[in-house]
């Protein structure tokens, strides 16, 4: 048997999260399912990150393991002839000597998140399945105030729950926001880079910091939450579709990574 990895991206609107449960619309289960028809073996794929509901990805990273004795440029033609217009592997590398023990979660040391929004009075349809509309016009100076406490190690408590009642201290290298001026309005991308991410941090952190750009909520409140570290149920979470798992960077033994900074 040969283990794989590979790069996949897709668009999570039409499943219910990155992670195999009992309703078949997953991104793993469909992938399971499509590899399976490709080689005629049953396969586990082993995912970065759980993305959840609605949530996108272009850089979550996988492997999986079958016994392939062609190419691996005819196995991902294959795999993608046959998964749906949503999904699709960008590359895929057969692993070989130490490599073969790479676990794309565990190994990960940092994972990357963008989150679009664009402020307009009005929809627009082309970006409905992957931004959140906001109005009226946000406060940048304090949403990039708001954001810059995040970054160093902390208790992410008041962001999200860990899995299987792990502590909720993580380190954030990366949060800070960009805007770009459209015909319809601003287009607003936030981007946090993390060593690990808590459920629902990332779309908990946008919501609350866009209140901050709303002027609901103040800077001095925000940091308040932030350090009491316990999740408040009223506040704004931000939906899904603007949110996407952009990029894992892995530790440098795992051949043609960039070494990950301490």
């Amino acid at each position: 048997m040969s283990r794989f990895r590979a790069t996949l991206a897709y668009d999570g609107t039409a499943y219910i999260g990155f992670q195999r449960q009992t309703d078949p619309r997953t991104v793993q289960g469909t992938l399971e399912r499509a590899i399976q028809q490709v080689t005629k073996q049953e396969v586990t794929v082993i995912g970065a990150g759980r993305t959840d509901t609605g949530v996108h990805a272009v850089g979550q990273v996988i492997t999986f393991g079958v016994v392939w004795k062609h190419s691996d440029d005819i196995l991902l033609k294959a795999i993608n002839a046959v998964l749906p217009n949503d999904i699709a592997l960008q590359d895929l590398t057969r692993l070989t000597g130490d490599a073969q023990h790479f676990n794309p979660r565990f190994d990960a040391a940092k994972r990357l998140y963008r989150y679009t929004l664009y402020e307009s009075k009005q929809r627009q349809p082309l970006l409905t399945r992957f931004a959140w509309q906001v109005y009226p016009p946000l406060n940048g100076e304090a949403m990039s105030q708001a954001s810059a406490l995040l970054i160093g190690t902390h208790d992410f408590g008041a962001f999200g729950k860990p899995p299987k009642g792990d502590n909720t201290v993580r380190t954030v290298y990366r949060s800070e926001w960009t805007r770009q001026p459209e015909t319809f309005g601003v287009r607003w991308e936030y981007v946090v880079e993390a060593n690990a991410f808590l459920q629902h941090m990332v779309r908990r952190i946008v919501g609350m910091v866009v209140d901050v750009g709303r002027g609901w909520t103040t800077l001095e409140q925000f940091e308040t939450a932030f350090r009491n570290a316990k999740i408040d149920h009223a506040v704004t979470v931000a939906p899904p579709q603007g949110l996407v798992l952009e990029h894992v960077t892995y530790k440098d033994r795992i051949a043609g990574d960039v070494p990950a900074e301490d």
